[in-house]
């Protein structure tokens, strides 16, 4: 069984950086591809980014290209979010996700495994 585990998140003004990241344990982490969603308050769940197993392949919510950079370390079973130009908006929870195949996808349906989230929060 797949555990993940994220870390990173806090307070932070708008502007500034921040990297989230997402320790596994349990199975082959090289199998799996992995994401981060997201979840601000009042709204639902929304994706942010996928890589794939190997880290040559990434997508991003098109809103959020440019500003985040998804990428693991398979032989540290770790996958990292680098959040730039961070803004109020993207204040939310930020959860690390894994899926049991290795090709990136953008819903939550087709993940298996998920973290317990880290509260991101950027003030204005």
């Amino acid at each position: 069984q797949v555990q993940l585990e994220e870390s990173g998140g806090g307070l932070v003004q708008a502007g500034a950086s921040l990297r989230l990241t997402c320790a596994a344990s349990g199975g082959t982490f090289s199998d799996y591809a992995m994401g981060w969603f997201r979840q601000a308050p009042g709204k639902e769940r929304e994706f942010v980014a996928t890589i794939n197993w190997d880290g040559r392949i990434a997508d991003y919510a098109e809103s959020l290209q440019g500003r985040f950079i998804i990428s693991r370390d398979n032989a540290k079973k770790t996958t990292y979010l680098q959040m730039n130009s961070l803004k109020s908006e993207d204040t939310a929870v930020y959860y690390c996700a894994g899926r049991g195949r290795s090709w990136v996808a953008l819903f939550e349906y087709e993940y298996d495994y998920w973290g317990q989230g880290t509260q991101v929060t950027v003030s204005s």
